[in-house]
């Protein structure tokens, strides 16, 4: 029977700090991703949202000056 060497058991490998750089790699990449994909949705929610408030004024349910007012708050909330 073979005796273990009591280091050996007591000891644990360490893993390489790769490890870590590979998770921030894929975390920077995963970033990379979304942002690419708000880049490519946001122009069509911004068309979206144009044309609703262009319907909203032909059939007069809004005027002119709400839309303004909800851009204007829209914006003071993005600061």
């Amino acid at each position: 029977m073979k005796k273990l060497d009591s280091r050996s058991r007591v000891t644990k490998k360490t893993e390489p700090a790769t490890k870590s750089r590979d998770t921030n790699a894929d975390l920077r990449q995963q970033l990379e991703d979304l942002t690419e994909k708000i880049d490519l949705v946001l122009p069509e929610v911004t068309a979206r949202v144009a044309a609703l408030e262009h319907l909203l004024r032909e059939k007069n349910l809004v005027s002119r000056h709400d839309l303004i007012s909800a851009r204007a708050f829209v914006r003071l909330q993005e600061e």
